[in-house]
């Protein structure tokens, strides 16, 4: 089974308001709410077609986040609760692009981090530690999804630069098998740091801190 890891920018704060809300939310928000809402509906469609349960549906699970809990016990809630947070980023971030389609992202980003901490990049700028490692500490905490997807990672947007720099100085020394891959990579976090840096010079509305990462 092939998995995509996809990413969009968004300013972290616009995510927080909605987990614990209870629905005080401004006219803006609401309307961003109905549409997480029906969104969630239409993926717990597609899950239920497919004959998938995780004992949690998407649309409980984005209605226990807003108001602020995750304790299902149900066995696969993470997946729920990933899969209906990640509704929550979507409408409040920029439009999704992908990196790559993988069958085992995590096993060949690790090898990619094995690599690069052996030539020098420093831990905190590894792959494999942002692609699919987790929300930001200021997050509430979302039990595991089984099997490790859905999952949702993130990077600073002030670190999209100082990672692309560290792996472009190491490029010619990574393993050919990783070479493609961390190029693609390189210049997707080029890219979004370049569009951050002229955004947050030019418009004083602009406050996207965060890439969101999602591994599905």
């Amino acid at each position: 089974m092939s998995h995509i890891i996809s990413y969009s920018t968004a300013d972290k704060a616009d995510v927080l308001a909605f987990l614990g809300s209870n629905g005080a939310l401004s006219a803006d928000q609401l309307r961003r709410l109905d549409r997480m809402r029906k969104d969630a509906r239409d993926h717990q469609d597609t899950l239920d077609d497919q004959g998938i349960d995780w004992g949690l549906s998407i649309p409980d699970a984005l209605d226990h986040l807003i108001a602020g809990r995750a304790d299902s016990d149900a066995e696969c809630a993470g997946n729920a609760y990933h899969a209906a947070l990640q509704h929550i980023i979507d409408h409040n971030a920029s439009d999704p692009s992908d990196l790559g389609v993988y069958s085992k992202p995590s096993t060949f980003f690790g090898l990619v981090g094995e690599e690069l901490s052996r030539l020098g990049v420093p831990a905190d700028l590894l792959p494999n530690g942002y692609l699919y490692g987790g929300l930001p500490l200021e997050f509430p905490f979302l039990p595991c999804s089984i099997d490790g997807y859905p999952a949702i990672g993130h990077l600073p947007l002030a670190k999209a630069k100082p990672a692309a720099d560290a792996y472009r100085a190491v490029l010619d020394r990574v393993d050919p098998d990783f070479r493609y891959d961390l190029q693609e990579l390189i210049e997707k976090l080029d890219f979004e740091h370049t569009e951050w840096e002229h955004a947050t010079r030019e418009f004083d509305w602009y406050t996207q801190d965060t890439i969101f990462f999602s591994l599905t």
